[in-house]
């Protein structure tokens, strides 16, 4: 199948991610249903896909919902759609500040009982700070669900890019941001509308995923994940995941086109283990 080339979008995620789709969305955009009404995205975490549909204009006079488990993930979408310029000035705070004892304290900071109560523009800032600053990019959590990447090894890292941030607060006005479980902003998708899964990858195997205590997906959640597509299938819905090519995904979705996809692991904790793998798209019974 011939897969039409597309050009980055104006608007691009203002995170880094595992797992983000910037080098996988000619292969996604290919596969999305040619027609469709409203636009959920779920998991929507770096948000590639959608930064670059709303750019390329493909979710105009439509409705859009984005939504994520991470509550400081969302909170810093909502800061940059309703204050960018706020969190500019944040961000350039940081950026004045930054070194290795500043990055512990702010890493730090939600060890501390009132850290929610803490002003969602500063919590933006932190949360974006220790995404550009902590080993890989690597948005992980212990058991506590405190945020316990290492710094990492950068002599000068951008915190943040104006323009980056301006671009995707554009991009995201008119949007419904919401903090939750998939299944319930997901369940509200109707017959027609567009619903894109990119949930946490099952694993190939035992390390081959990193360790977030707080975003747990492994056969039981990805079970309940197969039964909010079916049902949204069945319905007319037109779904589309992106996900591992492990066997135990295979079979949980035979009755569906599983497409594999040659994709670049870009984040990783060892540097050997980046590079060319094969994972799945799985489409929905739409044309």
């Amino acid at each position: 199948m011939a897969i039409k080339t597309y050009s980055f979008c104006e608007a691009k995620p203002f995170v880094k991610w595992a797992g983000g789709k910037r080098a996988l969305l000619d292969s996604i955009i290919s596969l999305m249903p040619r027609d469709f009404k409203n636009y959920f995205e779920p998991f929507v975490g770096g948000g590639a896909l959608f930064f670059a549909l709303q750019s390329k204009g493909l979710l105009d006079s439509k409705s859009i919902v984005l939504s994520d488990k991470n509550r400081e993930l969302i909170n810093a979408y909502e800061v940059i759609k309703s204050g960018p310029q706020s969190l500019l000035k944040e961000l350039k705070s940081f950026q004045n500040k930054h070194n290795k004892d500043f990055f512990y304290t702010i890493r730090n900071l939600d060890r501390k009982e009132d850290f929610a109560n803490l002003d969602s523009i500063f919590r933006a800032a932190r949360f974006i700070y220790l995404n550009k600053t902590c080993f890989n990019g690597l948005c992980r959590y212990n058991a506590k669900g405190q945020f316990n990447t290492p710094m990492g090894s950068y002599k000068n890292p951008q915190i943040y890019n104006e323009n980056l941030i301006l671009n995707a607060s554009n991009a995201l006005q008119g949007v419904k941001i919401l903090q939750g479980d998939f299944e319930e902003v997901a369940m509200n998708a109707a017959s027609g509308d567009f619903v894109y899964f990119d949930p946490p990858y099952y694993p190939l195997n035992k390390t081959s995923s990193f360790v977030s205590y707080i975003d747990v997906f492994l056969e039981k959640e990805q079970k309940k994940l197969f039964e909010v597509f079916k049902a949204l299938n069945s319905r007319g819905s037109k779904v589309l995941q992106s996900n591992s090519n492990a066997p135990f995904i295979r079979n949980l979705y035979k009755g569906f086109n599983c497409i594999e996809i040659q994709a670049n692991r870009a984040i990783n904790c060892k540097g050997a283990k980046r590079g060319k793998i094969t994972e799945l798209l799985i489409k929905g019974n739409y044309e």
